[in-house]
């Protein structure tokens, strides 16, 4: 045996290593998920210059709808606002506008025909390319992993009020 292979500092060199290129790969695997790319090179070009998360969306400023701007969405009706809440929870208390689809459902949901997606909830199915869709729940644990799905899907210009139904509440007084 050689001298590399007893080496008690080597291993966490290993583990970092392996920690490093499983990451890495996670990332280089989600990215290309996420996005079309046109050739190789725009793929690199994207992957040098971002830092994708693995298993889902970065939960940034670009993907977060804030109390003030979902206002002005709900009063210039420009926004589809979805509740991916219990339905028990949003016969409780729901933001006007607001049409439940519970998380557990909202994949199937969104694959749905135009058609049948208006028969069910009784609203224009949204569009992959719609930059007005925000989804919430109470706190904006479920809206982020809503997102995670709708992005998936192709809904790349979905967005979420992280606030959630709790900071709508808190500030309806104010």
């Amino acid at each position: 045996m050689n001298s590399f292979n007893r080496s008690p500092s080597c291993v966490p060199v290993v583990a970092m290593l392996s920690l490093l290129l499983s990451r890495t790969l996670c990332q280089v695997v989600t990215e290309a998920n996420l996005k079309p790319y046109t050739s190789f090179a725009s793929f690199i070009r994207t992957f040098t210059t971002s830092g994708p998360t693995c298993g889902g969306v970065d939960d940034n400023d670009t993907l977060v709808v804030t109390h003030s701007q979902l206002v002005t969405m709900l009063a210039n009706r420009s926004i589809q606002l979805f509740d991916v809440r219990n339905p028990d929870e949003y016969q409780d208390g729901n933001i006007p506008q607001a049409v439940n689809i519970p998380l557990g459902t909202l994949e199937e949901s969104l694959k749905l025909s135009p058609e049948i997606f208006k028969q069910k909830f009784n609203v224009k199915s949204p569009e992959k390319d719609d930059d007005n869709i925000v989804f919430h729940c109470r706190s904006g644990k479920r809206s982020l992993a809503a997102l995670d799905i709708a992005h998936r899907l192709g809904f790349s210009r979905a967005r979420h009020y992280k606030g959630g139904y709790s900071e709508w509440i808190e500030l309806a007084g104010k």
